[in-house]
């Protein structure tokens, strides 16, 4: 059987993504949406998770490129002069690896989160992290730790199979090698992790490699060539262009991901394949 999980990310990072969210789970084929408790918006976003129990909302952790839910004081070793997380993926990786003292603050704060998500009264679907941060091994086993107190029973696995997306979407197969074969030493812990833990995940995700340029038709091409198992692909929609999307992602194409959520070829296509739409409480 194929069972699709149909996620989007960023949920709370602006009005114009909550919309779309919203009308993509309303209309669409979107099933879960992944929420930043941080973000300006957020509020928002929980007001209308309220309204929409069958949307599925899980904790989007934000560890870099945002700002915490703790006090910048509380957590200076991770924030800049700005109180912001650093952009710098690879040197906030390192700094979380081999500083004890940033360890700590960096538990302070996915606690801070956790405990965020907790006060929305929505129950907890899933957990994942900005950027795929929770491949890192630090964060991931923090995550556990700290989820394993608040009802986590499921983890995005970011891993998708290099030649079945450009089989997909016959495009970037050197480029898409390459990332697959740098991140599977992460994806492979990250599984063995999370089955210890007996902790659920999906099989495959969609989107990765294709991030933030999810048209209708390459849905559609993934769609037909889904592998068999539990499957996520996640979207960056928004209705509209926003500054604080001008700023995080200039080049992603958001109204084009909304589209493709909302899309009737992109619903027909899910139907006449019998892919059961699911979420991550569902496994």
């Amino acid at each position: 059987m194929k069972r699709l999980i149909v996620t989007g990310d960023d949920f709370g990072l602006a009005r114009p993504v909550n919309e779309a969210i919203e009308e993509a789970h309303r209309s669409g084929i979107l099933t879960t949406a992944s929420l930043m408790v941080s973000a300006a918006a957020a509020q928002d976003a929980v007001e209308r998770a309220r309204k929409l129990p069958s949307l599925r909302v899980g904790l989007h952790l934000v560890l870099v490129e945002g700002r915490p839910v703790l006090p910048p004081e509380r957590v200076p070793d991770l924030v800049d002069g700005n109180g912001e997380f650093s952009d710098r993926l690879a040197r906030a990786g390192i700094r979380y690896f081999f500083l004890p003292g940033v360890r700590r603050q960096l538990e302070s704060e996915i606690r801070a989160q956790f405990n965020a998500f907790r006060r929305t009264g929505l129950p907890l679907d899933h957990v994942n992290a900005h950027n795929h941060m929770h491949l890192h091994p630090t964060i991931l086993d923090l995550t556990l730790k700290v989820g394993s107190g608040h009802g986590l029973r499921a983890v995005r696995l970011p891993y998708e199979p290099p030649l079945g997306s450009w089989n997909a979407t016959r495009s970037a197969l050197v480029s898409k090698l390459a990332t697959g074969l740098f991140l599977f030493p992460w994806t492979a812990r990250m599984r063995s992790r999370l089955r210890r833990a007996r902790l659920h995940f999906n099989d495959y995700v969609f989107g990765l490699f294709d991030s933030g340029c999810m048209s209708a038709e390459r849905t559609i091409q993934i769609l037909r060539r889904l592998p068999e198992g539990v499957s996520e692909i996640y979207f960056h929609p928004a209705t509209s262009r926003c500054p604080e999307i001008e700023r995080l992602m200039p080049c992603y194409r958001h109204e084009e991901e909304f589209a493709a959520l909302t899309s009737p070829a992109v619903k027909l296509a899910v139907e006449k394949l019998g892919v059961q739409r699911i979420a991550f409480s569902d496994l």
